[in-house]
């Protein structure tokens, strides 16, 4: 039996506005529009039952992005309460470099400008992996909200 199995990926958040901005940025992706037959994500929001005094809260903006080719997966920015407080036990990854085919210093100079690319926009470095003797360069990173991601 096969099942039709979709999937989007959940971040909850502080501010869902700036940081899908700032992972729309990282991921290429496109912040997306609301669904159509709605003039804004807040209408949509109400004509599922989302209650007047959670929207209250809410930006009226962009909150969830989309992948321009259709491949990748949705995201959607929660907001909740609560402060990140510990290490995520699930983070993305971002392949820019090519992989072991490519040699280290080529690949060490590719993520080092895609590093530079997202401290730009709102990134912080957390930690460099630089293992010459393995073949391996990456980067640890934190998004604006201190939530852990691998570049390499």
């Amino acid at each position: 039996m096969s099942a039709d199995v979709r999937m989007g990926i959940t971040v909850d958040c502080a501010s869902p506005t700036e940081l899908a901005a700032f992972w729309a940025e990282a991921l290429h992706y496109d912040l997306a529009p609301p669904p159509a037959g709605f003039a804004s994500w807040h209408a949509w929001y109400r004509s599922v039952g989302v209650p007047e005094e959670e929207l209250a809260g809410l930006p009226d903006a962009p909150d969830r992005l989309v992948d321009a080719a259709g491949v990748g997966p949705k995201f959607w920015f929660q907001q909740v309460p609560e402060p990140k407080t510990v290490k995520n036990r699930l983070h993305l990854d971002l392949y820019v470099s090519g992989g072991r085919s490519q040699p280290l210093a080529e690949r060490r100079a590719t993520v080092e400008a895609e590093v530079a690319r997202l401290c730009a926009a709102g990134a912080t470095v957390f930690r460099v992996m630089d293992d010459p003797d393995n073949n391996y360069f990456a980067v640890v990173m934190q998004d604006p909200e201190g939530n852990e991601f691998c570049v390499s």
